[in-house]
């Protein structure tokens, strides 16, 4: 056999074997990352919700600034709190610099531009078809903000789960920031270059293999939450011409 076919035999037996380090590693790698996601969700949702009603001076250049931080590269994050966190930053009090804080601090950063961005565009769609009506009935910013959060929340469901796969496939910054530590800070993506750069393939393809099973759930969740919406709206529109009241 190849190397590569050996290595992906290999590879496959620790995934179904449950190898202790590998599970460790991706149990690490999701634990990290769903913190991340919660946090930059949390911030995030608030935010992009208000950008996507209010109207103020000054809006088209702060919108562009976040655009701007979508294209940030994610080592530059990890430099960025590498330089807050060091013992001369202005955190280094807290003692986080490759830990476990410093890689959610990291990833919420990085994941924090995208989840605004976009719950902001799809706010401020719901905003242009709903807005006037909202306003008639004398709903100010943040009642509109809210109800119009909640309206979308399929979509913004979809969002949240983008902004997970986003965290859990990043590794510059949480490299930088947690110094790939094994057993301690090591998750799947810096694992699988550290592998790789070892020799040892079938650990790197096997953490390889599973980091596509969780992207893969992840883009099938947001599928049939797509199919869900589709349903409900197609359903919401049927009854009424049916004689059924909502």
């Amino acid at each position: 056999m190849t190397s590569f076919t050996d290595s992906a035999a290999t590879a496959l037996n620790l995934i179904v074997s449950l190898d202790q380090n590998l599970m460790a590693i991706v149990a690490r790698s999701l634990w990290v990352s769903a913190w991340a996601s919660v946090i930059a969700c949390v911030l995030g949702l608030v935010l992009g919700a208000a950008l996507g009603v209010s109207r103020f001076a000054g809006r088209g250049a702060l919108l562009a600034l976040l655009n701007t931080f979508l294209a940030v590269p994610s080592v530059v994050v990890g430099l960025v709190v590498y330089l807050l966190l060091s013992r001369s930053g202005p955190l280094g009090f807290l003692g986080w610099l490759f830990s476990f804080k410093a890689m959610v601090l990291a990833q919420g950063l990085l994941v924090l531009p995208v989840v605004t961005a976009l719950t902001r565009q799809v706010v401020e769609d719901a905003e242009a078809l709903h807005g006037e009506q909202l306003q008639s009935l004398g709903a100010r910013a943040v009642l509109r903000s809210v109800l119009l959060a909640w309206d979308e929340r399929y979509a913004l469901l979809t969002v949240v789960l983008a902004a997970f796969g986003r965290a859990v496939s990043e590794v510059g910054a949480v490299m930088i920031v947690g110094g790939n530590i094994d057993g301690f800070t090591r998750v799947m993506t810096t694992a699988i270059a550290l592998e790789t750069s070892k020799g040892d393939l079938p650990l790197a393809l096997g953490l390889g293999i599973v980091l596509l099973l969780v992207v893969l759930v992840l883009n099938l969740l947001v599928a049939a939450v797509r199919r869900w919406r589709e349903t409900q709206e197609g359903v919401s529109r049927a009854l009424p011409q049916l004689g059924v009241s909502v």
